[in-house]
Order: structure tokens, then C-alpha cells, then sequence
């Protein structure tokens, strides 16, 4: 068989695959079998020495026409089938505009990010900063700085989430008070802050008990700072949260990072301090812990005990949010469910 019939059948086997060819993936095989640099008209080309030199002319002649043609076939058979596989999935995912549109629920912003907000913006009209520190902590700012060092039994009383020896999920975001309090410049003013952030602790979940929650802690340490300073940020706290009718009141308690330590009580907002079983019949409802900061953790940080003092409470946002709005359990925090959240519509500013 010469040349020429050989190009003959090559152009009808050729126009026949490239007819054939269901897909792109197949599309591509036929245009390297046929017009690629080792395809069927590429081995005809290098085999044009054998070919008389009279006929040589035509037959490069013949073999690009033919090169053109394959080409051009595959290109609109390529355009083909991409209309096809467009107008499959158009109608693959037609909508019928027809139906009745199905309804949305729409959510708000956040309870916890209701209360943080609220508390962010009024420590910061009092003049404190708020600070952000890291979610992954050392053992050293989480418990050391804070006068519990690895010995110390009080740190049986948090069960912690240790990813080593030094790093961990922090338990408390005290952390975030030692590294400000490290590296205030006194000579500057007094330090105000608040941290606020996730905790973890290895807890089990249930209605009013998890293993994640949201805290803010807030340090201020000056010269003469008393706990009747901490008595009266405390009670503007509450009211601020609570409402003005709120009372409340300081227990002694024990932290061991504040000496003396206090926790405080609200009037139990469903009863008005008569006693129900919300708040055990106690008519109070414990709301968060504070103290005057302990002279070891100011020692820690480098900050003379016997010039400057200060004090320091601890409040859960979730607790927060939980006594404010009548939540009945905290899991309705994070099932992210949108009838749950435009409950707190109203609550946004």
C-alpha cells in the first residue's frame, strides 16, 4: 500500500473515531493518536524519504490538508459535546420559578456575643483595654505567673487539657493578665484591662456544664487600690448586666491568685431575692469570683507588692448570658440552631 491510500484510509478511520468519540476525555485521545507529535500523520511525515522525490510535494501537501481537516473536526466536535454537557446540566438543574420559595429562618447575633460586646464597650468607657491572648498557652503564664506553681494542690481544682509538658488549652485566660502585667510601664498609669476568650477544661457536657466556654477576666493594678474599689466595679458589673434592681452581695472565697478572694451573689431574678428553685431557695444566684491580686503574682511579674496593688475578678460569659436571658441549657450555645439565635433580635444594638 502506498502513501497515498494510506492517507485515504487514514482520513476516513480518522473522521470516523473523532465521530465516534463520546466525551472529552476521549476527544483527547483521538487528536494524539491522529495529529499528535507521535500520531498516525507525524510517522507518515517522517517516512517521506522513502517516498519518490516527484511525489513528495503532494504528499506533504496531502498530509497538512488532512492535518487541517482532523483539526478542525475535533475542534467542533469539542464544541459539541461541551453544548451538550451544558444544556444536560442546565436542565439537570433547571428550578421551576413556579414553586413557593421555602422559608428562612434568620438569626441574630450571638447571646454570648451580645453580653461580650456589651461588657467590651462599657470597660472600655471606664477606661480599661481589652486584651487578646493566645487560646494555646504555657504552662508558665497559665499557672506559674499566677502564684500555682507545679506543686501547688490548688491546680487539682482545674482539669486541664494539656497538649505537653508546657503547652496546653488554657484553662483561664489569667494568662492574658501576666503578660500585660510583665511588661506595663507604670510610670505611665495605672493598668486597666479585660481578656476576654475561650477556656477549656475537661468537663462533661450537660445542660449547665462544658468542656469549652467563653471568659473575661479583668485585672487593674495602681497605687492605692482597695477592695472597696472591687466592691463598687463589681455591684456597676451587675447592675449593668442585670439591671439596676439587682442587689448583691461578696462571700469570702478562695483563689490562688487573689488574697483576700470574694464571690459574689446577684438577687435571683426570677424570685427578687424571696427564694425559688432556680436559685435553691436562697434567694441569690452566684454570678463570678474576684479578689485583691495576690503579692506573689505582682512579685512574678516584676512589680513591686509593696508600691502597687490591685484586684482582679473572672466572669462567664455563659453564665452571663444564661442568668440574663432564662436559658435552660448552655448545649443551645453551640447547636447553631437560627430559631434559637432570633430569639435575641431585640437584644442587638
Amino acid at each position: 500500500m502506498d502513501l497515498f491510500d494510506k492517507l485515504k484510509e487514514l482520513r476516513e478511520k480518522g473522521l470516523e473515531e473523532i465521530k465516534k468519540a463520546s466525551d472529552e476525555k476521549k476527544l483527547d485521545e483521538v487528536r494524539v493518536q491522529l495529529v499528535g507529535r507521535k500520531g498516525e500523520l507525524t510517522k507518515i511525515l517522517h517516512s517521506l524519504r522513502e517516498v519518490a522525490p516527484e511525489d513528495r510535494r503532494e504528499v506533504g501537501q496531502r498530509v497538512n490538508e488532512l492535518r487541517d481537516l482532523f483539526n478542525k473536526q475535533l475542534d467542533d466536535s469539542k464544541k459539541s459535546l461541551l453544548a451538550a454537557f451544558i444544556a444536560k446540566k442546565m436542565e439537570d438543574e433547571r428550578v421551576d420559578v413556579t414553586l413557593p420559595g421555602r422559608r428562612s429562618h434568620v438569626g441574630s447575633k450571638h447571646p454570648i456575643n451580645i453580653i461580650l460586646d456589651d461588657l467590651e464597650k462599657y470597660f472600655i468607657g471606664m477606661g480599661y483595654t481589652v486584651v487578646q491572648g493566645p487560646e494555646i498557652e504555657t504552662d508558665h503564664y497559665c499557672f506559674e505567673m499566677m502564684n500555682l506553681p507545679k506543686d501547688h494542690p490548688a491546680r487539682d481544682m482545674q482539669a486541664t487539657f494539656y497538649i505537653d509538658d508546657e503547652n496546653l488549652l488554657r484553662s483561664q485566660t489569667s494568662g492574658d493578665q501576666a503578660r500585660v502585667l510583665e511588661k506595663h510601664d507604670f510610670s505611665k498609669g495605672p493598668l486597666k484591662m479585660v481578656g476576654p476568650g475561650k477556656v477549656y477544661r475537661r468537663d462533661d457536657d450537660d445542660a449547665m456544664h462544658s468542656h469549652q466556654f467563653m471568659q473575661m477576666e479583668g485585672l487593674v493594678v495602681d497605687k492605692h487600690v482597695t477592695m472597696s474599689d472591687l466592691k463598687g466595679t463589681l455591684e456597676m458589673i451587675a447592675k449593668h448586666v442585670f439591671g439596676q434592681d439587682r442587689e448583691t452581695r461578696l462571700r469570702p472565697s478562695y483563689f490562688p491568685f487573689t488574697e483576700p478572694s470574694v464571690e459574689m451573689d446577684v438577687s435571683c431574678f426570677n424570685c427578687n431575692g424571696k427564694g425559688c428553685q432556680i436559685c435553691k431557695y436562697t434567694g441569690w444566684i452566684e454570678v463570678l469570683g474576684a479578689g485583691m491580686v495576690q503579692p506573689n503574682v505582682l512579685e512574678n511579674a516584676g512589680v513591686d507588692s509593696i508600691v502597687y496593688g490591685g484586684f482582679a475578678f473572672g466572669v462567664g460569659l455563659d453564665r452571663f448570658a444564661i442568668l440574663k436571658y432564662g436559658i435552660d441549657d448552655i448545649r443551645d450555645f453551640y447547636t447553631n440552631d437560627k430559631r434559637f439565635l432570633e430569639q435575641f433580635r431585640k437584644e442587638e444594638d
